[in-house]
């Protein structure tokens, strides 16, 4: 039988404390507040049935398909029934409000950053020898070497090497910003010269660029990407005080004291 150990609030919130994370949530706390009174300014609200669309959507986000499994996973949270509600309006609210301010936006913006939504298609090994990498490169230019013989050498990670290095489908803003540049000034597919980085050199093959369209996916992530910089902007004209009654911890005599600009 599991023993039980007793948390307090004051446990709780001393733990938030302790491990530097009062700004986190003092973002959150900001964020909700800012999001309801900009709502309510632009007359967005919320009927019966978005409600009950969004509350499913939650679930189905976090695989609850079964009530046993949402009575589990409220428990797990500490949540009651109303508080998933909140958050299931909370979150659809934040939809209808970012649509409301960026949904004439997003086809503007795809336009002017598509270079930063096409995918690449790489394969990369990285050394620790600019010499070595030099030497490989060289011997791939003359077909002295495949790549994949080269991942097969080099590669330490087992699921990497087997796949001979493939990273993946891309974006610009995945890859570090010197290889970024080098990346997509490639004509695949294309043996890109080694990139001297921190984390050591990159030997990079650019097997594909694919243009991006402006489909139903990178749509919702425009707007996602517009109103987050849009609420980071409110948060950061905010001065947000934290306000404790019984912290005797604080060695100032008032009971605030500022934690975010």
């Amino acid at each position: 039988m599991s023993e039980i150990m007793n948390v307090s609030r004051e446990d709780l919130f001393y733990q938030i404390k302790f491990t530097c994370q009062i700004p986190t949530f003092l973002e959150g706390i900001a964020s909700r507040k800012i999001i309801a009174d900009a709502a309510k300014k632009a007359g967005i609200e919320v009927v019966k049935e978005e409600l009950q669309q969004a509350a499913d959507s939650l679930r189905l986000a976090n695989q609850l398909l079964k009530a046993e499994d949402t009575w589990a996973w409220l428990q797990k949270y500490h949540l009651s029934l109303d508080e998933f509600e909140d958050l299931a309006y909370t979150n659809l609210l934040s939809n209808k409000l970012a649509i409301h301010l960026f949904a004439d936006q997003v086809e503007q913006f795809f336009y002017q950053h598509q270079i930063d939504y096409a995918g690449v298609v790489t394969y990369e090994v990285i050394l620790d020898d600019e010499d070595l990498a030099t030497e490989l490169f060289y011997a791939l230019q003359e077909g002295e070497i495949s790549f994949q013989e080269i991942a097969r050498q080099h590669i330490q990670n087992p699921e990497l090497r087997r796949a001979g290095g493939y990273q993946g489908i891309r974006r610009r803003t995945d890859f570090r910003p010197e290889i970024a540049a080098a990346i997509l000034a490639a004509t695949p597919p294309q043996i890109l010269k080694p990139i001297v980085t921190s984390k050591g050199v990159y030997l990079i093959l650019v097997e594909e660029i694919i243009q991006p369209q402006l489909d139903e996916q990178l749509r919702v992530k425009i707007l996602g990407d517009l109103f987050a910089a849009w609420l980071k902007q409110q948060i950061d004209k905010l001065e947000i005080v934290l306000q404790l009654e019984n912290d005797n911890s604080q060695t100032e005599s008032g009971s605030e004291y500022k934690v975010l600009n």
